[in-house]
């Protein structure tokens, strides 16, 4: 009778042990899920809302560049030549920044571009790369009558012809012939290129798209004045802080 009751209560430490671990497994389930869900919350809490980048890690030897290149406010613009936004932000702010900011040296505005509506976005992105490289002044010239000469965005418009004949009427101090080739035989594709692998870890998804001293501007607010200016004018208060 004892070996009997040795027996069962074996078998009942056995299925009592069982037991534990099948709800040891679960809690270990439970709280591993927890853990992961907690995980998850607090990364995108911590997530920047905007991204940031490094302004050191622009080249502004090699964009065209408006207004003092030592200004203490430096603004990058990721811009597409048929990109009706970008039309908005050339006419709209970019102006009113050179009156308040730019003209008076605090500022700089420089251009990189991210030609991505369609084929002939890069064909006008080559030209314009073409006219920095002759002349950095007629660059900007270039680039106020691209916008204010923008067809529909829907068009095939931004061809050599158009975009050598537009430098024409312009009369633009370049090399007109040279301005052909260079759109032809594609003379700084490897420099689109380049600024083009800047677009996705900088997290651009559209143009305009600007960094104020790194800070990030886009969407909406990159086409109002307001918003560009608050974001000038907390870089500006910035670098005076950090120089006193």
């Amino acid at each position: 009778m004892g070996q009997a009751a040795n027996r069962v209560d074996r078998k009942e430490v056995r299925s009592r042990s069982k037991q534990r671990q099948k709800n040891m497994q679960k809690l270990m389930w439970v709280t591993g899920g927890v853990l992961i869900i907690a995980l998850i919350v607090a990364v995108a809490f911590l997530k920047p809302a905007d991204k940031q980048a490094d302004p050191n890690s622009f080249d502004f030897n090699a964009m065209a560049t408006l207004g003092s290149k030592d200004a203490k406010v430096k603004i990058v613009e990721f811009g597409d030549f048929k990109c009706p936004a970008c039309q908005v932000f050339s006419q709209d702010v970019e102006p009113q920044l050179k009156a308040e900011y730019i003209d008076k040296g605090l500022v700089s505005l420089s251009f990189m571009n991210y030609p991505f509506i369609g084929p002939d976005s890069r064909t006008a992105a080559l030209a314009g790369l073409s006219v920095y490289h002759q002349n950095n002044d007629a660059f900007w010239k270039y680039y106020d009558a691209l916008y204010k000469n923008q067809p529909n965005e829907s068009e095939i418009w931004a061809t050599p012809d158009y975009l050598v004949q537009l430098a024409q009427s312009e009369k633009l101090d370049i090399d007109f012939d040279k301005l052909r080739s260079d759109i032809e035989n594609e003379t700084y594709a490897d420099q689109l290129s380049d600024q083009m692998s800047r677009v996705k870890p900088l997290g651009v998804t559209g143009t305009p798209t600007l960094f104020v001293n790194g800070t990030k501007v886009g969407g909406a607010d990159a086409m109002k004045y307001d918003a560009v200016k608050a974001a000038v004018d907390k870089a500006l208060a910035a670098v005076e802080e950090a120089g006193k």
